[in-house]
């Protein structure tokens, strides 16, 4: 019983456990408990921009006509042509839409045409969201009988249908990088026609006839920049991956302030390269536009591969490869489709990102705490091992002194200890004094690692701790036998010794770096009413009669308790001197 360190699962399920619950309370819900743990190693965070760095919702700002190449910028009056434009683009969208870019065409359209309700445009055929970038179309019957055929979707793909010549298609290139390179997201409109009655079955076969172009308006989030602050202060690089135009993905960069936001990859780059050029491209690489889904997964699997913790953000079915793959996969909890919520670990339930802030900020804390619980557990089990072993072996006169009720009591004392007062405690700052999300975060968890909180300077400083008390212990131990006192004596201050030393590492090592006197003033009720029950049985046990009768003690005088007082603290308090190294 006494050597067998059970506190240690007890402790690891507790922590991520209250963890768990702690960060629910935040509005991040985790499927499995120790990705909270995990959360505090994460260097890399790839980040959507719809919704996540920028608003929920989205404006129509401009459309532009294709055909006499004017610009409309919204709330100026429509000419026809761009009320045209703006009606395909209806057309082409969800009779009722969910996604926030076509709610944002929706309105505009309400707003512009009130007379034309869409149930008098009923759709006929629809062609899904599909192709590299993507596009999609829908048929819709007019009143007097007319199909009507209307597709939006990446001007790429939209110019690539409707076989515009060379300088018209550049002309159109160049506005829609003006309106990516203020911010915004641009679709191509196009009008379908064809020969039969019967659909194609692919969108592209359609004769289409290039309209003009979309604009609409997603600015960054109020708290987007001190996000990506934060990250960055944190040592987490964030990587923002899209599916905008590059220059939109980097006008959102710059406006957020994210370091390396000139930096930039596309989807077909991706793709393009090898595995060893793709690993160094992307450690370099802040912004990742035009992206989609095979691209996403290959960057997320560089990344882990160069030794990177990776964290990613998605909300549609697209993301759940790359939420799958990624150590800890994020879906937003509003936006969010099912198959992102099942392929993600967290769920941030107002799709706020900040949230992974605070969540970051906690998983550093719960594996600064659980270090401190197991130096606790495996330091005052190496006194309760040698207080039963060294007398057997040596053949002092009191072989057995502690029984199983002595080596329960003690056992009952340390679980909660170790597993909720530790659990509680709060964030310390490091060693320069900055917190925690100054700090680089640590490397992932390996046990065969030396930095892991199993092994290495933090294992060894615990033996040694708990063969300072180990020494104390004993010492009272041999010291009263020898002088004659009888089993019953010596037993009672043995096992108070003991008590009092495990209250006294309790508040020692609250900290590997600050001393009692400054962990004294950090606020931890839980740890305090712990410690006053420990000591509240102790002297049930010792001035109780029947818990005397129990643990088959004496009564302790004054002086004798003193002097187990003394020796705890000599046993104990010898790490302070350690910690002003």
């Amino acid at each position: 019983m006494s050597i067998l360190p059970e506190e240690i699962p007890v402790a690891f399920s507790s922590f991520m456990a209250l963890g768990a619950a702690r960060l629910g309370r935040m509005g991040v819900l985790t499927k499995q408990p120790q990705t909270v743990e995990s959360l505090g190693s994460a260097t890399v965070i790839c980040t959507d921009k719809t919704g996540t760095i920028t608003q929920e919702g989205m404006s129509v700002r401009a459309l532009y006509d294709g055909a006499a190449h004017v610009r409309t910028t919204l709330p100026e009056t429509l000419s026809d042509a761009a009320t045209t434009v703006l009606t395909y683009a209806r057309w082409a969208s969800e009779t009722e839409p969910f996604d926030a870019m076509e709610k944002a065409i929706v309105a505009a359209f309400t707003a512009a045409c009130p007379a034309l309700p869409i149930d008098m445009y009923p759709m006929v055929h629809e062609y899904p969201l599909a192709g590299t970038p993507p596009m999609m179309t829908h048929v819709r019957r007019s009143p007097s009988g007319e199909q009507l055929i209307a597709a939006k979707g990446a001007v790429e793909h939209v110019l690539a249908v409707c076989h515009l010549d060379a300088g018209a298609a550049d002309r159109i290139r160049a506005e829609t990088r003006q309106l990516s390179e203020a911010g915004l997201r641009v679709l191509g409109v196009a009008r379908g026609t064809y020969a039969t009655s019967d659909f194609p079955a692919n969108q592209d076969a359609f004769t289409w006839s290039f309209l003009g172009l979309i604009a609409l308006d997603n600015p960054p989030k109020a708290n987007a920049a001190a996000v990506v602050r934060a990250f960055t202060d944190a040592g987490i690089r964030v990587k923002l991956i899209t599916g905008d135009y590059p220059e939109t993905a980097q006008a959102i960069a710059r406006q957020v302030g994210l370091p390396g936001a000139d930096t930039l990859l596309t989807g077909q780059q991706v793709m393009a390269m090898d595995v060893p050029t793709l690993q160094a491209q992307v450690a370099q690489t802040a912004v990742f536009a035009r992206m989609f889904p095979d691209a996403k997964l290959r960057v997320v699997a560089a990344l882990k591969q160069t030794g990177e913790i990776v964290a990613m953000t998605g909300d549609g079915v697209n993301d759940g490869p790359a939420l799958k793959a990624a150590h800890i996969g994020v879906a937003m909890g509003r936006r969010g489709t099912e198959v992102a919520k099942q392929a993600a670990s967290l769920v941030l339930v107002n799709d706020d990102l900040g949230s992974m802030v605070e969540a970051i900020a906690q998983g550093r804390r719960i594996y600064q705490n659980l270090k401190k619980a197991v130096a606790y557990v495996v330091s005052i089990h190496i006194p309760i091992i040698l207080t039963v072993a060294v007398p057997l072996l040596a053949g002092w006169k009191w072989a057995n002194l502690l029984t199983p009720v002595h080596v329960i009591f003690l056992e009952l004392v340390m679980g909660p200890t170790c597993s909720i007062a530790f659990e509680t405690e709060p964030a310390e700052p490091g060693p320069a004094g900055f917190d925690q999300m100054q700090q680089p975060p640590r490397k992932a968890t390996d046990l065969l690692r030396p930095d892991t909180f199993l092994a290495g300077p933090e294992l060894t400083r615990s033996i040694l701790q708990g063969l300072g008390i180990s020494g104390a212990v004993l010492s009272v131990y041999y010291v009263f036998m020898q002088q004659g006192k009888s089993m019953a004596q010596v037993r009672t201050l043995v096992f108070t010794t003991l008590v009092l030393s495990n209250i006294t590492l309790t508040l020692v090592s609250r900290s590997f770096t600050q001393s009692v006197f400054q962990t004294l003033r950090l606020p931890n009720p839980t740890l305090w009413l712990m410690l006053a029950l420990t000591f509240g049985l102790l002297l049930t046990t010792l001035f109780v009669a029947p818990a005397q009768r129990l643990f088959e003690f004496t009564p302790l005088s004054a002086s004798f308790l003193g002097w187990c007082t003394l020796a705890a603290l000599v046993g104990v308090g010898w790490i302070e001197g350690y910690k002003r190294r």
